[in-house]
């Protein structure tokens, strides 16, 4: 018997229960967000190509799929707008009632207990399709910021719980501290995305959001994927300019950025497993190449084992449905 180890793993690995026992990582339906897409008119669902099960949603149409979150426990949703005219400087963004506002207005009636955060950036709004002012062919920063902060306010007034700014701009979490504040907001928490890469990862969002670039690409703005260092220092900006949750996007591409921002930082780390993510595993899901429940599960296993708190996934409504089980 002394040949024999005195550990033996697989003994806690020979049923279902044991291994549930001392499962040491796991993923509950309250931390999850689930993204929503919103468009203008009325009783709108309009499904995206490349994301099986998503659609773009009109306000009511929003505020009815918001109630059925809640119904099965996702606590909250991130809140992208599509507005009814686009321009170069994204004036929809800044419209105290623009698709935005109206839809946080009608959610918060129709389901007063979810947590509503919203994108704040230009992008959706822009008929360029970049996250900000462009001038002579590049986006201007600090003329952005400007924009950014009005906006951050308007969703404020209106209603939302979290501002998230997506844009990548410089300075940007302390303009919109600053406007917040300034506008009696100063309870409001900011959940920046702070390490956002030039991911090829996006292309389904940007067909949801109806937000590619009409010229060029986002690398100026959005991080170069091969620079974790230069995450570190995005992250500390950030929180020092004030933001409460720091958040890595995409998810599973940048664990590593996860782990790292958690054990420097501490605070409160979200992760983002984009358009892309979720089409892949429907994608293969639908061929018959992997099993998509497990697939999803170990997927968000992994970024919650990272270390990220808040997990922003497309599967939050699937994976609630199922944890509840039949009605």
């Amino acid at each position: 018997m002394s040949r024999f180890p005195a550990y033996r793993p697989r003994r806690l690995r020979r049923s279902e229960a044991l291994r549930r026992l001392v499962r040491e990582t796991r993923v509950t339906v309250e931390q999850l967000v689930q993204p929503l897409f919103v468009v203008p008119g009325r009783g709108v669902e309009r499904p995206v190509g490349s994301m099986p099960g998503i659609a773009q949603l009109s306000v009511d149409r929003a505020a009815e799929d918001c109630r059925r979150l809640a119904d099965l426990g996702v606590p909250a949703v991130i809140l992208f707008g599509i507005p009814e005219h686009k321009d170069a400087r994204g004036s929809g963004a800044t419209d105290p009632d623009g698709i935005i506002p109206r839809a946080l207005r009608a959610i918060r009636q129709a389901v007063p207990g979810l947590l509503l955060i919203t994108d704040v950036g230009l992008c959706e709004y822009t008929d360029h399709g970049h996250c900000g002012v462009v001038r002579d062919g590049d986006v201007d920063n600090d003329p952005t910021l400007e924009l950014l902060a009005v906006e951050a306010v308007a969703h404020a007034r209106a209603g939302a719980d979290v501002i998230a700014p997506s844009d990548m701009m410089d300075g940007r979490v302390g303009a919109i501290r600053r406007a917040l504040d300034a506008a009696g907001f100063a309870h409001l928490p900011i959940m920046s995305y702070a390490a956002k890469f030039a991911s090829a990862f996006y292309g389904p969002f940007r067909e949801a959001a109806e937000s590619a670039p009409q010229f060029g690409d986002r690398r100026s703005y959005q991080m170069d994927p091969a620079n974790a260092e230069e995450a570190m220092r995005e992250v500390a900006l950030d929180i020092e300019e004030g933001a409460d949750i720091v958040l890595v996007k995409p998810a599973l591409p940048n664990l590593d950025i996860v782990r790292r921002v958690k054990e420097r930082f501490g605070d409160p780390v979200a992760a983002y497993q984009v358009g892309g993510e979720y089409a892949m595993v429907k994608a293969a899901a639908a061929r018959g190449w992997l099993d998509e429940t497990r697939a999803v599960d170990e997927s968000l296993v992994a970024i919650k084992r990272a270390g990220a708190d808040v997990i922003i996934t497309y599967f939050a409504k699937d994976v609630a449905a199922r944890r509840r089980g039949p009605a």
